[in-house]
């Protein structure tokens, strides 16, 4: 416990984290922007998520009715194959203390490329 609040669970840690989550987040808007897509992303704190919806949802019940099963689970295998996991309910990727700029990055040139494909 002492080691991981220590060395872990810094205020350090934690800004390093949440710029990842930030870049992770342009890179995400840049692919919707650039394809001109009615998706949108979001972030709090070290976690960051895209949802198939133009607008941010306010409520729950908007949330899920911007839920897409198939084209959630077509991005999520379409990233798997490449190497990426996210979240396997969200389209979601949670930044941790392992997460390295390269990282983000890698997710940001396959999301692109997966958002290229759809629009093929």
């Amino acid at each position: 416990m002492r080691a991981s609040l220590q060395k872990v669970l810094t205020e350090e840690a934690f800004l390093r984290i949440i710029l990842l989550a930030e870049r992770w987040s342009a890179g995400v808007r840049k692919a919707i922007v650039d394809f001109a897509i009615p998706w949108n992303v979001t972030r709090l704190g070290c976690g960051a998520e895209y949802l198939f919806t133009a607008q941010q949802p306010g409520i729950g019940s908007e949330a899920h009715a911007a839920m897409d099963f198939q084209l959630r689970t077509g991005m999520h295998l379409y990233a798997m194959n490449r190497g990426i996991l996210l979240t396997p309910f969200h389209n979601m990727a949670l930044m941790s203390a392992a997460t390295e700029p390269e990282d983000v990055d890698r997710h940001s040139t396959v999301f692109r490329d997966a958002v290229r494909e759809l629009m093929a």
